[in-house]
């Protein structure tokens, strides 16, 4: 089956209101807007980057869609600090990541925590992109496909099959975010199989071939073809190459 490529730049914490104008007009000016018919483009900035850099691509009526790096899965309340879908959607945000791998590390989110924020999102009207992944530690005792099917079980329980054709899935091995190392192609596309193997058997085998799977471990321009080639792999959850126009702009290139 043949699925439309994405390609998500995840900014994390880094570019304040100005760069990020910068870079989104950077990333606008390299573009063409005939590539977002074969590939859905998505930046992730900080939240509060996310009005200036719509702004930059409705003016520029660059149809690049904007996502969050993170959401609570309440509509409005005290609850210092968080942001909700409601507020999200008012800046014109269309995507969400949830469930990174930093998130899960450094901020103790648990797989229900990403259930509850997927279904926020999608009753919101929104996309959310769940990542999913293991340690250096769990794929030397090789047990990746056990921990991240499962992370995929509990990302998706109570989500019905119409709500998850518009869900992504974004397989981040940690080992591989941010350290220079990258899976395999081979690797990579193991692992995304076996995901979609579970989304089959979750739902049925015609939602999980629509549903999309990204690879998020460091994938830059020099290693994009190898991974993308695979049948498995629906383009990228893309960190620090996104925060590169030209590097960004050839990741969407490679997947046309």
């Amino acid at each position: 089956m043949s699925r439309k490529p994405i390609i998500a730049g995840n900014w994390k914490m880094n570019k304040n209101y100005g760069e990020a104008v910068v870079l989104a007009q950077s990333i606008s000016n390299r573009m063409d807007d005939f590539w977002l018919n074969k590939v859905d483009v998505v930046v992730c900035p900080p939240f509060i980057d996310l009005k200036p850099v719509k702004t930059v691509f409705e003016f520029d009526r660059m149809d690049v869609e904007l996502g969050a790096q993170n959401v609570h899965w309440e509509e409005a309340g005290a609850f210092t600090g968080e942001i909700s879908t409601g507020m999200l959607k008012n800046v014109g945000c269309d995507w969400c990541i949830v469930g990174h791998s930093e998130r899960r590390t450094l901020m103790g989110e648990t797989n229900e925590d990403v259930n509850r924020k997927a279904k926020a999102l999608i009753a919101a009207g929104m996309k959310p992109i769940v990542c999913v992944g293991e340690s250096l530690a769990v794929r030397d005792a090789e047990a990746q496909d056990e921990f991240v099917c499962a992370q995929v079980d509990a990302a998706f329980a109570g989500i019905p099959a119409a709500s998850a054709k518009s869900c992504v899935v974004a397989y981040e091995p940690i080992w591989a975010i941010g350290t220079g190392r990258t899976a395999t192609p081979e690797q990579a596309e193991a692992m995304c199989a076996a995901i979609r193997t579970t989304l089959a058997r979750i739902y049925d085998q015609e939602t999980a071939d629509q549903m999309r799977i990204l690879y998020g471990g460091s994938m830059n321009p020099g290693n994009a073809e190898g991974l993308l080639a695979q049948e498995n792999i629906d383009g990228g959850l893309i960190g620090g190459a996104a925060l590169d126009a030209d590097s960004f702009v050839d990741l969407v290139k490679a997947a046309l």
